[in-house]
């Protein structure tokens, strides 16, 4: 069993076929998915993909692109949002610096109502971090020491140093396609270092196809892909890192309730 951990269901890319999609990730043995929000307006659409299907989960959250259009957003309104039964993580959010849609202010904000939304509901948080390594260290750092929570840095493409801090917090890391691209050593490195019991995987579909279907849509089914570098690059086989990576999925969201565990 694989769980991809980071799916955008709601995208227009899926609206002619997203059950075929679904269907297809299940026949490649991705029996469960996390679809994650990136603002509020996307809540509903989320929400009803989730509703249809008792093994795809939710998020509540907004991403540093859209902090300008929820500026005013608080812990509140996100923690009452993650009341819902199948809502199991805060987030997609944090700081990007590299397009900087939003202003840096603006998405600092909205990353700290976030912090406080998992705080408050130990929900994981769900991170997008590019080009802010430094300032997303430092401010998951401050936050922690006001009160615990879990980060998770998805699709993680930082340094380092961010990887170890965000460890040393309990945290964990998630991997995508990209550890399969050509240039991507460093990330590959980061993978290999990381402790076995701290990573998960995704593909962030529809971006970021895994070789071998780099340049096609990205879908769930492809994640497969994802965990069959890493296993290569932890040196152990598929079936192991499918393993380890689903327990770590259902250690960290445990608000979802595992399938295995049913009679």
């Amino acid at each position: 069993m694989l769980v991809d951990s980071h799916v955008n269901l709601h995208s227009e890319q899926y609206a002619d076929d997203l059950q075929e999609v679904i269907d297809r990730a299940r026949a490649a043995g991705v029996s469960a998915m996390l679809t994650i929000s990136d603002q509020l307006s996307s809540t509903e659409a989320i929400a009803a993909i989730a509703a249809k299907d008792p093994l795809i989960w939710r998020s509540v959250g907004v991403h540093p692109h859209y902090a300008k259009d929820d500026a005013d957003l608080t812990a509140k309104t996100l923690i009452d949002l993650a009341a819902d039964e199948n809502v199991v993580g805060i987030g997609e959010c944090g700081l990007d610096f590299y397009y900087e849609y939003s202003g840096r202010d603006v998405q600092d904000a909205v990353f700290r109502a976030h912090i406080m939304a998992a705080r408050k509901t130990q929900l994981p948080l769900i991170i997008h971090t590019r080009d802010a390594d430094d300032a997303t260290m430092e401010l998951l750092e401050n936050e922690y020491r006001e009160g615990a929570f879990t980060p998770l840095l998805h699709c993680y493409t930082g340094g380092p140093a961010l990887a170890k801090a965000a460890l040393d917090l309990g945290g964990f890391i998630s991997f995508s396609g990209i550890i399969t691209f050509k240039n991507a050593n460093d990330i590959r490195a980061i993978a290999q270092a990381a402790p076995l019991d701290r990573i998960i995987i995704e593909t962030d579909c529809p971006y970021l196809a895994p070789v071998p279907m780099r340049g096609r849509r990205n879908e769930p089914g492809y994640v497969v892909h994802v965990a069959e570098k890493l296993a290569e690059i932890k040196g152990i086989s598929a079936e192991e890192i499918a393993q380890i990576t689903t327990d770590n999925f259902f250690r960290l969201f445990s608000k979802a309730s595992d399938p295995r565990a049913r009679p």
